[in-house]
């Protein structure tokens, strides 16, 4: 992690209060057709109950403002993928550019093998180049390429499906 970025920031787990900065967020990054194939956020309710409690993160600018923001959803409900989840990581445009992803990455990365979680994945548009090479930063691999998965305003998407293996011996 860079000084410089751990300055900026500051990760704290997700209050829900922070939700409305978060879901402001999360849409701007809709908005730009490459980060998912949702075309709405959610209202809390509906975020909450999707990510898991163990693993909500958020940076915090110094002004006090989410800055950017980082959650798991389970794969699956059948226990026997209870160790795998699936990783969001979303940062406000006037953030980019300044490692607060690879930090919230990193951290996130952490936590999960805390809750247990053994297997963390990825699925990123193809044409979403920077999240690719910050999950391949934090130690992801490429595992392969899900063509004309979704439809996203009428147009099939193809998805980058990555995955990261916990390094701890015991998950």
């Amino acid at each position: 992690m860079e000084t410089a970025t751990r300055n900026l920031v500051q990760l704290t787990e997700m209050l829900p209060e922070q939700y409305p900065q978060v879901k402001e967020i999360y849409e701007l990054g809709i908005a730009t057709n490459n980060a998912t194939l949702e075309t709405k956020a959610p209202e809390w309710q509906e975020w909450d109950s999707k990510y898991m409690k163990c693993c909500r993160l958020v940076a915090l600018a110094n002004n006090g403002q989410v800055a950017g923001w980082a959650a798991l959803t389970a794969v699956s409900g059948r226990c026997v993928y209870s160790g795998v989840a699936e990783d969001s990581v979303y940062i406000h445009p006037g953030y980019k550019g300044q490692g607060i992803g690879r930090l919230l990455l990193q951290v996130l990365i952490k936590a999960s093998e805390r809750a247990g979680i053994w297997t963390l994945q990825a699925g990123i548009l193809k044409e979403n180049v920077a999240s690719i090479k910050l999950h391949e930063q934090c130690g992801f691999r490429m595992i392969g390429l899900r063509e004309r998965l979704g439809q996203l305003q009428g147009q099939w998407r193809d998805i980058c499906l990555m995955e990261r293996r916990s390094k701890i011996v015991g998950i």
